[in-house]
Protein backbone atom coordinates (compact mmCIF):
# COMPACT_ATOMS: atom_id res chain seq x y z
CA UNK A 1 0.00 0.00 0.00
CA UNK A 2 1.24 3.45 -0.70
CA UNK A 3 0.76 6.32 1.31
CA UNK A 4 1.90 9.04 -1.20
CA UNK A 5 1.95 9.91 -4.78
CA UNK A 6 5.29 11.35 -4.48
CA UNK A 7 7.60 9.21 -7.61
CA UNK A 8 10.39 7.11 -6.35
CA UNK A 9 14.03 8.10 -7.88
CA UNK A 10 15.39 5.86 -10.29
CA UNK A 11 16.89 3.48 -8.25
CA UNK A 12 17.64 1.79 -5.13
CA UNK A 13 21.15 3.29 -4.18
CA UNK A 14 23.61 0.55 -2.25
CA UNK A 15 26.82 2.00 -1.56
CA UNK A 16 29.42 0.39 -3.82
CA UNK A 17 26.80 -0.73 -6.50
CA UNK A 18 25.41 2.56 -7.87
CA UNK A 19 26.81 6.76 -7.79
CA UNK A 20 25.57 8.34 -4.81
CA UNK A 21 22.19 10.06 -4.77
CA UNK A 22 23.91 13.59 -3.55
CA UNK A 23 27.43 13.78 -4.08
CA UNK A 24 27.97 12.27 -7.39
CA UNK A 25 26.89 14.35 -11.05
CA UNK A 26 25.51 10.55 -11.97
CA UNK A 27 23.33 10.23 -8.92
CA UNK A 28 19.52 9.95 -8.60
CA UNK A 29 19.20 13.39 -6.38
CA UNK A 30 22.14 15.04 -7.31
CA UNK A 31 20.61 18.66 -9.19
CA UNK A 32 18.34 19.30 -5.84
CA UNK A 33 19.28 22.48 -4.31
CA UNK A 34 20.39 22.19 -0.93
CA UNK A 35 18.08 19.73 1.64
CA UNK A 36 14.44 20.63 1.40
CA UNK A 37 12.99 22.21 4.73
CA UNK A 38 10.92 19.60 6.87
CA UNK A 39 8.23 20.19 9.05
CA UNK A 40 7.95 18.79 12.67
CA UNK A 41 4.76 16.52 13.19
CA UNK A 42 2.61 15.78 16.28
CA UNK A 43 2.63 12.34 16.84
CA UNK A 44 -1.13 11.96 16.58
CA UNK A 45 -1.02 13.75 13.23
CA UNK A 46 1.30 11.78 11.40
CA UNK A 47 -1.16 11.07 8.45
CA UNK A 48 -0.70 14.54 7.67
CA UNK A 49 3.11 14.34 7.68
CA UNK A 50 4.87 13.99 3.72
CA UNK A 51 7.96 13.38 4.96
CA UNK A 52 7.21 10.74 7.37
CA UNK A 53 4.41 9.03 5.25
CA UNK A 54 7.05 9.09 2.28
CA UNK A 55 9.95 7.74 4.34
CA UNK A 56 7.31 4.40 5.04
CA UNK A 57 6.75 4.63 1.01
CA UNK A 58 10.59 4.57 0.25
CA UNK A 59 10.97 1.92 2.83
CA UNK A 60 7.79 -0.36 1.55
CA UNK A 61 9.81 -0.43 -1.83
CA UNK A 62 12.79 -1.51 -1.08
CA UNK A 63 14.20 2.47 -1.33
CA UNK A 64 16.28 1.91 1.98
CA UNK A 65 19.14 4.26 1.98
CA UNK A 66 16.37 6.82 0.64
CA UNK A 67 14.09 6.17 3.37
CA UNK A 68 16.62 6.40 5.55
CA UNK A 69 17.33 9.95 4.57
CA UNK A 70 13.83 11.01 4.78
CA UNK A 71 13.53 10.12 7.77
CA UNK A 72 16.47 11.51 8.77
CA UNK A 73 15.28 15.26 8.16
CA UNK A 74 12.15 14.42 10.92
CA UNK A 75 14.55 12.77 13.32
CA UNK A 76 16.70 15.92 13.76
CA UNK A 77 13.07 18.26 13.75
CA UNK A 78 11.74 16.10 16.77
CA UNK A 79 14.50 16.21 18.79
CA UNK A 80 12.52 18.14 21.40
CA UNK A 81 10.36 15.01 21.58
CA UNK A 82 12.18 12.49 23.11
CA UNK A 83 9.90 9.61 22.29
CA UNK A 84 9.43 10.53 18.79
CA UNK A 85 13.12 11.55 18.31
CA UNK A 86 13.34 7.97 19.29
CA UNK A 87 10.68 5.85 17.45
CA UNK A 88 11.88 7.72 14.24
CA UNK A 89 16.00 6.90 14.99
CA UNK A 90 14.77 3.44 15.35
CA UNK A 91 12.82 3.38 12.20
CA UNK A 92 15.93 4.38 10.49
CA UNK A 93 18.00 1.88 12.07
CA UNK A 94 15.92 -0.85 11.06
CA UNK A 95 15.77 0.34 7.35
CA UNK A 96 19.61 0.77 7.47
CA UNK A 97 20.18 -2.70 9.00
CA UNK A 98 18.24 -4.01 6.10
CA UNK A 99 20.71 -1.74 3.83
CA UNK A 100 23.16 -3.99 5.39
CA UNK A 101 21.63 -7.23 3.93
CA UNK A 102 22.10 -5.68 0.24
CA UNK A 103 25.46 -5.20 0.77
CA UNK A 104 26.26 -8.11 2.35
CA UNK A 105 27.24 -7.22 5.85
CA UNK A 106 25.33 -9.25 8.28
CA UNK A 107 26.67 -8.29 11.66
CA UNK A 108 25.91 -5.00 10.18
CA UNK A 109 22.49 -6.04 9.97
CA UNK A 110 22.19 -7.53 13.46
CA UNK A 111 23.73 -4.43 15.76
CA UNK A 112 21.36 -1.77 13.76
CA UNK A 113 18.49 -3.55 13.93
CA UNK A 114 19.29 -4.57 17.63
CA UNK A 115 20.19 -0.83 18.11
CA UNK A 116 16.66 -0.37 15.81
CA UNK A 117 14.47 -2.72 17.53
CA UNK A 118 15.82 -1.28 21.36
CA UNK A 119 14.72 2.03 20.46
CA UNK A 120 11.29 0.63 19.13
CA UNK A 121 10.71 -1.07 22.59
CA UNK A 122 12.05 2.02 24.49
CA UNK A 123 8.89 3.65 22.56
CA UNK A 124 6.42 0.70 23.46
CA UNK A 125 7.26 0.82 27.00
CA UNK A 126 6.59 4.61 26.80
CA UNK A 127 3.67 5.19 24.96
CA UNK A 128 2.31 1.72 24.24
CA UNK A 129 2.54 -0.42 21.29
CA UNK A 130 0.35 2.21 18.48
CA UNK A 131 2.77 4.78 17.40
CA UNK A 132 2.28 6.62 14.51
CA UNK A 133 0.53 4.22 13.02
CA UNK A 134 2.85 1.37 13.90
CA UNK A 135 2.13 -1.71 15.75
CA UNK A 136 5.68 -1.99 17.25
CA UNK A 137 5.36 -5.23 18.26
CA UNK A 138 3.99 -6.57 15.07
CA UNK A 139 6.83 -4.67 13.21
CA UNK A 140 9.74 -5.58 15.51
CA UNK A 141 8.78 -9.11 15.91
CA UNK A 142 8.28 -9.86 12.27
CA UNK A 143 11.65 -7.82 12.05
CA UNK A 144 13.48 -10.10 14.30
CA UNK A 145 11.97 -13.38 12.75
CA UNK A 146 12.97 -11.87 9.54
CA UNK A 147 16.79 -11.62 10.93
CA UNK A 148 16.70 -15.11 12.20
CA UNK A 149 16.10 -16.48 9.17
CA UNK A 150 20.06 -15.59 8.31
CA UNK A 151 18.75 -13.43 4.90
CA UNK A 152 21.18 -13.09 1.92
CA UNK A 153 18.16 -10.84 0.36
CA UNK A 154 15.40 -7.96 1.63
CA UNK A 155 12.74 -10.01 0.49
CA UNK A 156 10.45 -10.96 2.97
CA UNK A 157 11.43 -8.01 5.72
CA UNK A 158 8.55 -7.15 7.52
CA UNK A 159 6.43 -3.78 5.85
CA UNK A 160 4.87 -0.94 7.38
CA UNK A 161 1.36 -1.05 7.42
CA UNK A 162 -0.02 2.26 8.94
CA UNK A 163 -3.29 2.00 11.05
CA UNK A 164 -4.91 4.45 13.46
Amino acid sequence: MRYTQTSFPPYAFVPGEHPHPTRDPRGHSYSEEGEASVESVEPADWRGSADYLYGVDLYNAGYLWEAHEAWEGLWHVSKHDAVQAQFIQGLIQCAAGCLKIRMGQKRGMNKLFEQGVGRLHGVMREVGDQYMGVSITGFTGELLEFAATDPGTIEGRPQLELED
